[in-house]
């Protein structure tokens, strides 16, 4: 994977809305990892100012991640084919659609599944490699649930390509115990929201900081399953369930605008929390390049200790 996408540890900061800024990503490419700025939270004209910041920020690799249901999405990709990015992640729709048209100029692409159906599909459609997500993973989710250790073994059997684990995944020795599962590396998204660099509002760093062990739930499967972190919002929604709301009902309830009004502006009791069940075990904001460091540390001293572990 390493090779993939030139970079030294096989490690992906991943591209999250609001979080996932120039910033952020030159940081994560800087610090020898592949660093990729969010389009789902920017219009085009935006997404080209932070593309050509984040050009001028590293010489290293670094890549966009976009979901494909964006209603701009022909706009993008012209975009990031003009600004000569070569590393695309795709998710949030049929990756057939525009895997051809990418590598016809000259891009790698990834496609983020949550299921093996959805990698198989993603390998026939040509791409150069798979995100498997775990449904313990932030923001939007698969429907099938499946856990990380469950559904990268099973990934990994029915593709050829390479596959990058993500969801539950914040240190060495989980990026260790994912590669140990044939994964080929790691996405890690939620260590890098409570990151000095992240375009997150400081108000939702420290909420993550603070988070414990069920704080966050999936919810909203009926629309588009997401995990968030619980607060006044989610409460009104679980009340909300309670009288067996239409789809309808729950998108009025949603409204516009709500994870960028959580995570970006700040606003902790209306706002769409989106975060990863493992910030349960994230107790610091750091910079990136400390975060990277900390990860690679901790993944050879567990090494090290597995290298020594034997069964009589």
């Amino acid at each position: 994977m390493t090779k993939l996408f030139n970079i030294r540890y096989p490690i992906i900061q991943a591209g999250m809305v609001w979080n996932s800024g120039w910033k952020l990503a030159s940081s994560a490419s800087n610090s020898g990892i592949l660093g990729l700025i969010g389009a789902g939270s920017m219009y085009p004209e935006v997404l080209r100012k932070h593309i050509q910041k984040c050009t001028a920020a590293t010489s290293k690799p670094f890549g966009i991640n976009v979901p494909l249901l964006y209603p701009n999405i022909k706009e993008i990709m012209q975009i990031i084919v003009d600004e000569g990015v070569k590393i695309v992640f795709t998710s949030a729709g049929n990756p057939s659609v525009w895997t051809s048209w990418l590598k016809k100029h000259g891009i790698t692409v990834v496609h983020v599944v949550s299921s093996v159906k959805f990698a198989q599909k993603a390998e026939t459609a040509g791409v150069d490699a798979v995100v498997a997500e775990g449904f313990e993973a932030g923001g939007h989710n698969g429907r099938e649930e499946t856990t990380t250790f469950t559904l990268i073994p099973m990934v990994c059997k029915s593709v050829s390509i390479p596959v990058i684990a993500a969801g539950g995944i914040a240190t060495g020795r989980a990026m260790l115990a994912a590669m140990t599962l044939g994964a080929h590396g790691v996405q890690i998204g939620s260590r890098f929201v409570a990151s000095t660099e992240s375009s997150a509002h400081k108000a939702f760093k420290n909420l993550v900081v603070s988070a414990q062990e069920g704080s966050t739930k999936l919810t909203l499967k009926e629309l588009t399953p997401v995990r968030l972190l619980k607060n006044k919002f989610f409460n009104e929604l679980m009340e909300l369930y309670k009288n067996n709301p239409t789809n309808d009902k729950l998108k009025a309830h949603l409204g516009r605008g709500r994870a960028k009004k959580g995570m970006f502006e700040g606003d902790l009791d209306e706002g769409e929390l989106e975060i990863g069940q493992i910030a349960a075990i994230i107790d610091d904001i750091l910079p990136v390049s400390e975060i990277v460091k900390n990860l690679v540390t901790e993944f050879n001293s567990a090494a090290a200790e597995i290298g020594n572990l034997t069964l009589e």
